[in-house]
């Protein structure tokens, strides 16, 4: 059976191919095309590298290309910062281990719960493994089942979430899937994480859309408007910080506008 995550790196270039256009990458239009964006003879050239061993890695095959071959493809295909550093994630020979919920350390846990805003942790698979009660006030983590208790699963497939963003839901549940994605598609193949992936699938028909996409974003600060049953129209500025304890472990802060 191919390497799921290998399958991952291959439908990334072939998405990101599709994108281009001769014209933007310099090349001649030529002769009338049946699809859009580059040939993958045209991404080969660009890169320096064979059409044989590009058509091999577009394909998920079991190759391992080298950081000089990742960084031709990054500057033929154009790939931001962060798509590149996901090109080289998914090279990458990865840990095999299955996945397991993380288990927040009693200090995290403390730091959390005394904090006076809404805050939260997540894991890798973003799962919501502790909150405070600030934050309970806002989502009420408490109250759902704890296979539901995940970011992306509720922005895509609550609707009270979706009704709390309004009109501006769209823009945040897209961001947050090419955020996700970039976290997926290294865990490939794991059963929690398509096990996830398949809940998302049945529960969104926008998630099914945007995932096809397969964009790749990193994490960003920013802004949010809810607006809650009882409280009304809230902002907040949130950002997120990495615990030194476990890598995979995110701390997520709201702060009041």
């Amino acid at each position: 059976m191919a390497d799921p995550r290998r399958v991952e790196f291959g439908d990334f270039l072939r998405s990101r191919r599709e994108k281009l256009s001769p014209k933007t990458v310099g090349l001649p239009a030529g002769r009338r095309r049946r699809t859009t964006g580059l040939r993958r003879e045209e991404v080969a050239q660009l890169a320096g590298i064979g059409v044989d061993w590009y058509i091999r890695l577009e394909q998920g095959r079991t190759v391992s290309p080298s950081v000089t071959t990742i960084d031709a493809l990054a500057r033929a295909l154009r790939l931001s910062k962060t798509e590149h550093a996901h090109l080289k994630d998914l090279a990458r020979d990865g840990d095999r281990r299955p996945f397991t919920r993380e288990v927040v350390p009693p200090p995290i846990l403390r730091l959390v719960e005394s904090l006076p805003h809404p805050a939260y942790i997540t894991g890798r698979r973003w799962d919501v493994l502790a909150w405070n009660e600030a934050a309970e006030e806002i989502f009420a983590f408490g109250r759902l089942p704890e296979d539901d208790r995940n970011t992306l699963l509720l922005m895509m497939t609550n609707k009270q979430t979706r009704k709390s963003y309004g009109a501006g839901w769209a823009d945040v549940a897209r961001r947050m899937v090419a955020m996700f994605r970039a976290t997926h598609d290294v865990w490939a193949g794991d059963p929690a994480f398509a096990e996830l992936l398949t809940r998302l699938r049945e529960g969104s028909p926008e998630f099914v859309k945007w995932w096809g996409a397969h964009e790749v974003h990193g994490t960003l600060s920013g802004r949010k408007t809810i607006t809650h049953p009882t409280k009304g129209v809230l902002h907040f500025e949130h950002t997120s910080f990495q615990a030194n304890d476990d890598a995979a472990l995110r701390l997520v802060i709201y702060t009041p506008v």
